[in-house]
């Protein structure tokens, strides 16, 4: 079915004529994105003959499979409004609530999840470009103090009413599993080719495609607190995703309903994980005492119920935050605990299954950008030492991230030779992966090395990141 019949469709024509796809072949491979997604969808050549000619608009996820098709074989993400699919730009509040009632925090996640987010990383298309530059840090002030007030609703048990002719869609555990198995695959690409590469989009239109309608569904309070958790996960994950790639107003509206859909999946561990996110974000804005205030409002909740390796790797946030702010004494005492927490630890203790990446190696890391932020720079030449010792595939993005840590320590150690050494491993790795955080990380780098401009190995390096730094965001 379509709608919406409003005369041709001028840009999807122009960007299937600019891609080479023909209408035969658009409606092949969006046919096969949704057999992918367990959708069975029988479009052909005439569908889309009716898309570009009479400009009808597919209903359900096809818009959205339409705009992933073309991605691929343009080789990036193609934002809804640059195909003339997207719906009217949403009011600029939307995602930013969270409700009290386990109904309206429904609402609230499944209005944001409907938005155009393939615009976020095109640079000049869909609903980011109306929202660019709304961060506000001030907007986590009533989801933090609403979860440490209350962290978990009194029952999440939902009746849908009639559904289709089968009747109501009933949740069950299966369906949750898939959501979580979605989730664990999405961080390892995340980690490994960063937030910016097209597989990492398939988050969003996963939370779409089938979060949305599982939590619109019916199901019992145990397994809907199963499935509040999951679809946490995959919001937190689209966040995190969203501030990788810079587009920050984006992360901040995924946080904050990741935390209240953790606080309806009664799931206090996986709150402060969110929390300990909204830090990070908050921190690497600058706003370094907000930072703490959001570390320690993940801790404050999470005393007693967390393992010894969570509760490290929240000091270590909130020791991130400390440092961002100035504070040495206060961040060398979250960093002291942050280690002893991880020293307790045990292979057999039942961490979340999303700590995964926490190991002394990512606390040596993070400790050492610590360090960069209180300019100690031996500190932060010894714990890199430790973090670039066993780099792998699998944590592609944070490898780039600790060579250009480790690349500022020795220029401020007065190693200009090493320091540019590790800058060209750094942009190496960094041309891998599409993530602009790293990017910032490295125009940073060369930032400080504009003093030494016209020394070779600078320049070398400067030749090097080019292409990097002139690539689209």
């Amino acid at each position: 079915m379509s709608r919406d019949q409003r005369g041709p469709n001028e840009k999807l024509g122009a960007v299937l004529a600019l891609a080479g796809i023909s209408n035969a072949g658009l409606a092949r491979r969006v046919n096969d994105l949704g057999a992918q997604r367990g959708l069975t969808l029988r479009y052909d050549k005439t569908s889309v003959a009716r898309w570009v000619s009479k400009g009808m608009v597919p209903q359900g996820a096809a818009p959205h499979l339409i705009a992933a098709a073309i991605g691929q074989k343009l080789g990036r993400p193609v934002p809804l409004h640059e195909i003339g699919l997207a719906d009217a730009d949403p009011a600029p509040e939307v995602g930013l609530a969270f409700p009290r009632d386990v109904g309206a925090a429904v609402k609230s996640a499944t209005e944001l999840y409907r938005l155009d987010f393939a615009g976020r990383r095109a640079g000049g298309g869909g609903i980011w470009q109306s929202l660019a530059g709304s961060f506000a840090v001030s907007a986590y002030a009533t989801p933090a103090s609403r979860w440490l007030i209350t962290p978990a609703d009194a029952s999440v048990e939902r009746s849908a009413g009639p559904g289709g002719a089968g009747g109501p869609l009933k949740v069950g555990h299966s369906d949750v599993r898939k959501l979580r198995e979605a989730a664990e695959d999405a961080r390892r690409w995340d980690s490994k080719y960063g937030g910016g590469d097209w597989r990492s989009s398939m988050v969003p239109e996963c939370l779409r495609v089938e979060a949305a309608p599982l939590l619109l569904a019916s199901y019992s309070d145990e397994v809907g607190r199963a499935l509040f958790g999951a679809s946490a996960e995959l919001t937190r994950l689209a966040g995190w995703m969203a501030f990788d790639t810079g587009q920050q107003e984006a992360a901040q509206r995924y946080y904050i309903q990741a935390l209240r859909l953790a606080r309806a999946a009664a799931d206090v561990p996986l709150g402060g994980y969110v929390l300990a996110s909204m830090s990070l974000q908050a921190t690497y804005r600058g706003f370094g005492d907000e930072g703490v205030d959001l570390a320690q409002a993940a801790l404050e909740r999470n005393r007693g119920l967390a393992t010894a390796r969570t509760m490290s790797f929240f000091r270590l946030v909130e020791a991130r935050a400390h440092a961002r702010a100035g504070d040495a004494q206060a961040a060398g005492a979250a960093l002291k605990a942050a280690e002893g927490w991880l020293e307790r630890s045990r292979e057999g203790d039942n961490d979340p299954s999303w700590l995964g990446f926490y190991t002394y190696d990512r606390f040596a890391a993070d400790a050492a950008e610590c360090y960069r932020d209180l300019k100690a720079p031996r500190q932060v030449r010894r714990f890199t030492e430790h973090a670039l010792s066993r780099p792998t595939e699998e944590f592609t993005r944070s490898h780039g991230l600790r060579l250009v840590v480790s690349a500022v320590a020795e220029l401020e150690s007065g190693n200009l030779d090493a320091a540019c050494e590790q800058g060209v491993r750094a942009v190496e790795v960094a041309g891998r992966i599409s993530s602009a955080r790293t990017t910032e990380y490295v125009k940073d780098l060369l930032h400080r090395l504009e003093p030494y401009g016209d020394e070779p190995r600078v320049v070398e390096l400067r030749e090097r990141a080019r292409p990097l730094l002139m690539a689209p965001a």
